[in-house]
């Protein structure tokens, strides 16, 4: 289907751009925090989206402290949209196919 994103299938890589699309840039240990993954599968899951350009990561200190912050790109944000009105669609499309099927008699149901 037009418009699903590749990158985004998998259910992390999804939730770590959905997050970021509704802030600025955050936090390494927050975007983990949220989505309830290790240090690991977020690492991995930045480190994808990054490659796509879905995502970008900075680094700094705070104090001498080392953190990361990531950030969706607009490339990213542009594909999640595109992603989720694709979802959109197929779902309205299946739910009308339904609404077809139990039109007719309720042929098709399980």
């Amino acid at each position: 289907m037009n418009g699903l994103d590749p990158a985004l299938h998998q259910p992390t890589r999804l939730t770590v751009l959905a997050f970021l699309s509704g802030c600025q840039e955050a936090e390494f240990s927050v975007v983990r925090d949220y989505c309830q993954v290790s240090d690991s599968v977020l690492s991995k899951t930045a480190a994808s989206l990054e490659t796509s350009g879905h995502l970008r990561a900075r680094k700094g200190y705070v104090g001498k402290r080392p953190r990361t912050w990531l950030s969706a790109t607009r490339q990213g944000r542009a594909a999640l949209a595109a992603h989720l009105a694709a979802l959109q669609q197929l779902a309205a499309a299946a739910e009308a196919a339904g609404s077809e099927t139990d039109a007719e008699g309720g042929q098709g149901q399980g």
